[in-house]
């Protein structure tokens, strides 16, 4: 893919134009990140204190009975978001799905390893660790190694 960028003083408003030969799934996920508008921050309550995250501070989100939590260096915060309107918010800020219960935050990921049933555990900066079930582990490899081209 090549891009080319125009500056120029005179002109009055941004314009976007594409050129390819075929819709790809490449131009589709650049629509969708251009379309979307990027969350500035989550909700959620600890000790009965509302408490704003930043998504680039969450490493992973996850449910457990019947509750979400966000799991930051700090610990969990409860979510008062259904896990599907996390992961919609979420999705261009490079979070997606590590189970059906897990998303997870690509660019707080700093290392992962194949575990011998075919999940794939990620290692956090934080030093937490979270496990991809393997129903998800291909799309994740797969953004981790190239997905995630500037």
């Amino acid at each position: 893919m090549k891009v080319h960028v125009n500056i120029n003083e005179e002109i009055e408003e941004t314009l976007i134009t594409i050129q390819a030969k075929e819709w790809t799934d490449e131009l589709e996920e650049l629509m969708k990140r251009m379309k979307s508008p990027r969350p500035e921050r989550l909700i959620g309550m600890k000790d009965e204190q509302t408490i704003l995250l930043k998504p680039e501070n969450v490493d992973y989100v996850f449910s457990e009975k019947r509750k979400n939590y966000a799991v930051t260096a700090n610990g969990r915060i409860e979510l008062k978001m259904k896990l599907y309107e996390v992961e919609a918010l979420l999705e261009s800020s490079q979070f997606t799905r590590f189970s059906k219960s897990v998303i997870g935050n690509l660019k707080a990921i700093e290392k992962f390893e194949l575990s011998f049933n075919g999940n794939l555990c990620v290692y956090f900066y934080s030093g937490r660790k979270e496990y991809v079930s393997r129903n998800f582990v291909a799309a994740v490899k797969d953004k981790l190694t190239g997905g995630m081209k500037k």
